[in-house]
C-alpha cells in the first residue's frame, strides 16, 4: 500500500468516527470549524459568519502549527488565538494541497485522542 493510500484509509477510519459522533459526513470546511472551536476553547450557539471564517484560518493555523509553519503569538483579550507565520507554505497543486491539509488533520485527531 503506498502512502496516499494509507492517508485515505485513515481518513475514511476518522470519517466514519466523525458521523457516528455527529449523524452525518463532515466536509473539510465542517471538520476546520469544528477545529477552530476547540483551538478557541469557547462554544457559542451562534458564529457570525465571520468569526467562522476566523475560526477555520485558527483552525489551519493550528493545523500546520504542528510542522512548523505557524506559532501561536498569542491571545487577544476577547479569548481570539494569533498566529503568526514561520516559514513559507509549499507550493502544489489543489489535489496534493487537500492530501497536505488531510495529513495534518489526521495529525491533530491522533494527537487529542480523537
Amino acid at each position: 500500500m503506498n502512502v496516499q493510500d494509507d492517508l485515505q484509509v485513515r481518513w475514511w477510519s476518522l470519517e466514519a468516527k466523525l458521523v457516528e459522533r455527529f449523524g452525518k459526513k463532515p466536509d473539510m470546511e465542517t471538520i476546520l470549524f469544528l477545529i477552530g472551536i476547540q483551538e478557541f476553547g469557547d462554544i457559542k450557539d451562534k458564529f457570525s459568519k465571520e468569526q467562522k471564517q476566523d475560526l477555520m484560518h485558527i483552525a489551519v493555523c493550528s493545523l500546520l502549527a504542528q510542522s512548523g509553519f505557524y506559532e501561536l503569538e498569542g491571545v487577544d483579550g476577547d479569548g481570539w488565538p494569533h498566529f503568526r507565520q514561520l516559514k513559507d507554505l509549499p507550493i502544489q497543486p489543489p489535489h496534493e494541497q487537500e492530501l497536505f491539509l488531510k495529513d495534518h488533520v489526521l495529525l491533530y485527531f491522533d494527537k487529542h485522542g480523537i
